[in-house]
This record gives C-alpha cells, structure tokens and sequence, in this order.
C-alpha cells in the first residue's frame, strides 16, 4: 500500500506535465500620445502690490542743561617789585594845554 500511493502521485504529476502547453506572451500595442497645437496666450497678470515702507524712528530726547561754573578767585593788589610794598596809586592829572600829534 505503500508503494501503491507513492506509485500514483509520480504517475500523476507525469501525466500532469506532460499536459502542459507553453503560452506565448500577448503583446498589447500602447498608444503613444502625441502632442497637440499651441493655444492661445494667456491674458496678463495683475501686478503686484508695492510692499510698506517702514516707520521713522523717535527723536530722541534733549539733554540737560549743564551746571553754571564756579567763581573765579580775585586777584591779588599790585605791589612795588623792589621793596614788595603795595604801590601808590597815582595822582590826579592837572588840566594842561592840548597836544596834537601829527603822524608822519
């Protein structure tokens, strides 16, 4: 029984292919598009819009006014270089005659 099933099964697939029939591919022609006219031209666009400008800066504050300086010291009396005393002022002038100097 054994060799029985083992004898069927190679006899079936033997016969099974020697049945067989190669096949032949189908060639199936494809359409090849083929470009049509130009049309027509196309209207022209709007144009674009003109981009913001920007802001001016603020101006910027003003200064402070600066501090009034301080005061000079006074100066000192003039005094007679030979002895270091103060000098003595000078006397009145007396009215005298009128001097005209020509220039040269």
């Amino acid at each position: 029984m054994k060799y029985s099933f083992l004898l069927l099964a190679l006899v079936g697939s033997i016969a099974l292919t020697a049945c067989d029939r190669p096949t032949t591919p189908v060639v199936v022609p494809v359409p090849v598009a083929v470009p049509g006219p130009a049309g027509a031209t196309g209207a022209t666009g709007a144009t674009g819009s003109t981009g913001s400008t920007g802001t001016t800066g603020m101006t910027g504050a003003t200064g402070s006014e600066g501090s009034q300086g301080a005061s000079g010291a006074a100066g000192t009396s003039g005094y007679d270089g030979a002895t270091g005393a103060k000098g003595e002022p000078g006397a009145a002038g007396k009215p005298g005659d009128t001097v005209i100097v020509l220039p040269k």
